[in-house]
């Protein structure tokens, strides 16, 4: 029986596990987020999931966002809602999120302001059923919004819960 030697590696110093180079750990923005998914896990388990709850959290959070930012998360919470009913409103990492019946975020908008980025996202987790073949997209950068930008969000959130073509 052959012997296999394991080697450990060694991290130079000063980078940690998610490989930042000189980074200790998490950002200020990061940590933050933390928080707020822990004190929204338990005001859930509180609320016990409730959709008027969600959908006041949602509001308030997206009506607390500078522009543009607030605009295109109204814009965003008014396409999904008309969309995709049977999605639950509710905040994730401090975000407006849309959770399917098991309570699953299906997409989520995210501002830029949050982590300081050039645009904002709207994105769909594995809970979406976009399929499409091999590849598909599950986000976009958004800067603003067109009519046919409307359109095409409204086509893939339809989509995401069973739904359109």
């Amino acid at each position: 029986m052959a012997r296999r030697t394991i080697s450990k590696s060694v991290k130079p110093a000063g980078t940690t596990a998610g490989g930042r180079g000189g980074a200790k750990g998490f950002t200020d923005p990061e940590k933050a987020a933390m928080k707020e998914r822990a004190r929204e896990l338990r005001a859930e388990a509180r609320a016990g999931r409730n959709r008027a709850d969600g959908e006041r959290a949602v509001l308030a959070t997206i009506a607390e966002m500078p522009p543009p930012d607030r605009t295109l998360g109204e814009k965003l919470h008014a396409i999904v809602r008309a969309n995709a009913p049977s999605l639950t409103p509710k905040l994730w990492y401090g975000m407006p999120a849309y959770a399917n019946a098991d309570g699953k975020v299906v997409c989520f908008f995210q501002a830029a302001t949050k982590f300081k980025t050039r645009y904002a996202s709207f994105a769909f987790m594995d809970a979406a059923h976009l399929d499409d073949g091999v590849m598909w997209p599950t986000g976009f950068a958004v800067k603003g919004l067109t009519a046919d930008d409307e359109a095409k969000i409204a086509a893939l959130v339809q989509k995401s819960v069973g739904g359109g073509t």
